[in-house]
């Protein structure tokens, strides 16, 4: 059973954790930050209430942070992943808002069909370099997804 609940203080390094194992197992994803970083990086997200963890067994298994509508993170630790941890963390988002806008990479294809699945929208493509307006910075190509809640 997958519990969720407002991120404390104390998650920021098992947050930052699973962040960068997803960076340490993803051959494409280029790591810019040291793995203290990420933890310092997660500590910023939690402070500002953005982030809402998922558990297991009062294990912290994924992450979803968001600042109203931007999806600015949605990961789930690689022992937990394909177990609908990820749908109950974006099914929770999806709750308290109207509409959902994400970037994932273009080379992310799980991503991809994770939130196709879940009623997102293509809406924008990016080469991820600025020239378009949308950088990252990790410099590789991306797509921004959006999901409206249909009207009744």
């Amino acid at each position: 059973m997958t519990q969720l609940r407002a991120a404390r203080s104390t998650d920021a390094g098992k947050v930052g954790a699973i962040l960068s194992e997803f960076i340490d197992t993803t051959d494409w994803m280029p790591r810019l930050h040291t793995r203290a970083e990420d933890v310092a990086h997660a500590g910023i997200l939690i402070a500002r209430g953005w982030v809402t963890v998922a558990q297991r067994h009062g294990v912290v298994v994924g992450f979803a942070a968001n600042d109203g509508c931007d999806l600015d993170a949605l990961y789930v630790a690689g022992s937990a992943r394909g177990q609908g941890v990820g749908t109950a963390l974006l099914e929770h988002l999806k709750q308290g808002q109207d509409r959902l806008v994400l970037w994932t990479f273009q080379a992310n294809s799980p991503a991809q069909a994770f939130y196709l699945r879940h009623g997102f929208a293509e809406v924008a493509r990016s080469d991820g370099q600025g020239s378009d307006g949308q950088g990252n910075d990790e410099g590789l190509p991306d797509i921004r997804y959006e999901w409206q809640r249909k009207a009744i």
